[in-house]
């Protein structure tokens, strides 16, 4: 009886440490100081991520525009307190609304 129940804390135990690592799928975990002219201008949208649920860092998560043979978008993630950020956000909403 009692190898029974240490075998299942056992397995919880692994299964809460494996959902635990899984948990920063999609969340910024630091932001870039800085983005040249070039990537600025390659920036397609952006989102923002906020500090509930997994994520422990607020942030603006910038979007890329897909390369020709790319097969997963490419992310950069900058402070949003930042005045350029800032700037950078209004530019490509700008952008996204020409577009549409």
């Amino acid at each position: 009886m009692k190898f029974q129940a240490l075998f299942f804390l056992l397995i919880l135990t692994c299964m809460y440490l494996s959902l635990a690592q899984g948990s920063y799928g999609n969340c910024c975990l630091g932001h870039v100081r800085s983005l040249g002219a070039r990537a600025k201008g390659k920036i397609e949208s952006y989102r923002m991520q906020e500090t509930d649920g997994d994520c422990n860092v607020r942030a603006v998560v910038f979007l890329f525009k897909k390369r020709a043979k790319q097969t997963k978008l490419t992310t950069v993630c900058a402070n949003p307190n930042q005045k350029w950020v800032q700037d950078l956000m209004i530019t490509v909403e700008t952008r996204m609304r020409r577009q549409n």
